[in-house]
């Protein structure tokens, strides 16, 4: 059964990006809530990366120069369905995957996930990129899913997009022969005029297509916004560069069958470099 309207999906393919309310239960949202604060309380005990993820990098990162024991910062949990039941559970079965079908077919598999988070005061922002530049495929059938677990206003670092932009080229994200994991400033001067802030309460998501220009400001309010980030793709692609977050999980078929084909699609861009530290933050201030 179709859970998104053909306007939805219309407006999905049209300008790179749709947000749709209820995306999980109650149940859910309120277990991720709490396995979340339970992370945020642990990290309280450490000034730097801890834990640790397949490819032997920190799973947890807190935002430098604003994580304290008092005052915690806790940016980001790479692959978190790989350590928690509640996060496995909402990246298989989930209504957003059954979003996710009904925008690019019903084989899927799982990319990779992330939470993403901004304290009230942290300075993490987001400079603007494209994912399908971290993760090439044979095509770009790749949809990014952004799962607010808090509400996400106008003052806490909400999501901005840059509309069709998923239609134009692939820029380039490497300066001065570093990966920056950002565009340059110069490419985004042509789309300030046109750019959306999505926002929604928690419980919403907001689905891009991999291709689409986006970023986010720093959190200036008094209230957090977290957000569990997953990627789905269509079963018919297959990766043509290390997964810069590599989980277990990764490539496990969530809906559909296997169908043993591959699909091919035409485009040019840059190999990227996987991060070496926890999380992409530390290329983006390189930029």
């Amino acid at each position: 059964m179709q859970t998104l309207t053909q306007d939805q999906i219309d407006a999905f393919w049209r300008d790179g990006f749709i947000t749709v309310e209820d995306a999980v239960t109650v149940e859910e949202l309120a277990a991720m809530r709490q396995q979340f604060a339970t992370w945020v309380d642990d990290s309280r005990a450490h000034n730097g990366p801890f834990g640790e993820t397949l490819d032997k990098r920190g799973r947890f990162d807190v935002e430098p120069g604003s994580h304290t024991a008092d005052t915690p910062a806790l940016r980001r949990v790479q692959s978190p369905e790989e350590v928690s039941d509640v996060f496995r559970d909402v990246m298989r079965t989930a209504r957003t995957v059954d979003i996710v079908a009904d925008l690019i077919g019903p084989n899927l598999k799982f990319h990779h996930g992330k939470v993403n988070s901004k304290q009230p005061g942290a300075a993490t922002k987001v400079k603007w990129h494209q994912d399908f530049c971290f993760q090439p495929m044979t095509n770009d059938d790749l949809v990014t899913c952004l799962l607010f677990i808090d509400d996400v206003t106008l003052e806490n670092g909400p999501l901005e997009v840059a509309p069709g932009t998923h239609k134009g080229p692939l820029y380039s994200h490497w300066h001065d022969g570093a990966f920056t994991g950002a565009v340059a400033d110069s490419v985004m001067e042509q789309y300030w005029p046109d750019v959306v802030k999505c926002t929604g309460k928690a419980g919403s998501v907001c689905l891009m297509h991999s291709s689409l220009l986006h970023g986010s400001a720093p959190n200036l309010s008094d209230q957090p916004r977290t957000l569990y980030i997953t990627t789905y793709y269509a079963e018919d692609a297959i990766e043509l560069s290390a997964n810069h977050i590599p989980s277990k999980h990764t490539h496990e078929l969530v809906r559909g069958v296997e169908t043993g084909q591959v699909r091919c699609s035409s485009y040019q861009m840059e190999i990227p470099e996987k991060p070496k530290s926890t999380s992409f933050f530390d290329q983006q201030a390189m930029g």
